[in-house]
């Protein structure tokens, strides 16, 4: 079995890039008899991140971020999405097979288009990219947030056009794995999104940590009234962290009144300290390491094109460009 995903460096990584996908990528490294390959989107956070400096700060961020937090190169193939070229010949062959109702019907396109994202080609195409990422390395099981589930169907679509199209099996059918993780609330309620501005960085430290935390939007009820955890951003953060005993004993606070939101905030800034201390020590070493990163993606790359090269061969000589 092989499984893959990939994630944008399209700012810092934060809360729901790491309950979201990252945590699962991480413990999906233990699983025997199975293939792990890891990438850097860097082509798709063109469509968002148009700045060349901020682009490369942000791939290597990303890099860093993944290795501090338990990412094992021996155990996955881990490399950047543009050090495997052949991707981007996948996604045109597809495009050739797929129709444009397809892609319109794409609700993350919608999405970001009503959210003030230009409306660009690059982001329509969206889709085809990552059925090529997704396709090229003939992946099993697809790690993906509920949000992208549409994504994984439309590949399976491009997939069955394209054996269908040229009588044979070139594409493997991939299916999606979704996060047992809830959807990560943002500093203001809706989904954590670098798009919406409302994210806890990992990066941040114990300073910028509490002033961001403390910004948690919640209602107004009163101290001395009963709260309701189950409707709370603040306590939705905090049961990320939280053992079961721990979240019993803060919703029960919340209902009993006395207790203001300001003591959650606390209680929520304490776990997330603690949490990511290792990652934060982690990363320190390996920024004084920036030649190990680079030997780590250029490994990975090598690994993936020999995997990605043999697959487009196949769909060229499918299509009669052998």
């Amino acid at each position: 079995m092989r499984i893959l995903s990939g994630v944008q460096p399209s700012g810092k990584l934060h809360l729901g890039n790491y309950f979201g996908a990252i945590q699962q990528h991480i413990a999906l490294q233990d699983i025997p008899n199975a293939e792990r390959f890891y990438f850097i989107a860097d082509y798709h956070s063109l469509t968002t991140v148009q700045d060349a400096a901020k682009l490369r700060e942000f791939i290597r961020g990303v890099a860093i971020d993944y290795l501090a937090l338990g990412l094992d190169p021996a155990k996955s193939v881990f490399f950047r999405q543009s050090d495997v070229p052949e991707v981007q010949e996948i996604a045109w062959l597809l495009s050739t097979v797929t129709g444009m109702g397809l892609l319109e019907r794409a609700h993350s396109y919608k999405d970001k288009v009503a959210k003030g994202i230009k409306p660009s080609v690059g982001l329509f195409y969206y889709p085809v990219l990552m059925a090529a990422d997704i396709l090229i390395y003939n992946s099993n099981q697809v790690p993906v947030g509920q949000d992208q589930i549409q994504h994984i169907e439309m590949t399976q679509d491009m997939a069955t056009y394209f054996n269908q199209t040229y009588k044979k099996e070139v594409f493997v059918r991939p299916e999606g794995k979704l996060s047992s993780t809830p959807k990560v609330p943002g500093t203001d309620g809706e989904k954590m999104s670098k798009s919406y501005g409302n994210t806890i960085d990992l990066q941040m430290n114990e300073k910028e940590l509490k002033k961001v935390v403390m910004s948690v939007k919640t209602d107004s009820t009163p101290v001395e009234l009963p709260k309701n955890p189950d409707v709370d951003n603040v306590y939705a953060l905090y049961s990320l962290f939280a053992t079961d005993d721990e979240k019993a004993a803060l919703a029960e606070r919340y209902r009993a009144g006395g207790m203001g939101y300001g003591d959650a905030k606390k209680a929520l800034l304490e776990k997330v300290v603690a949490y990511f201390a290792p990652y934060r020590a982690r990363r320190e070493e390996l920024l004084a390491k920036p030649d190990y990163v680079d030997d780590v993606l250029r490994e990975g790359a090598a690994r993936a094109r020999a995997v990605a090269r043999q697959t487009l061969d196949e769909a060229k000589k499918a299509c009669g460009l052998a």
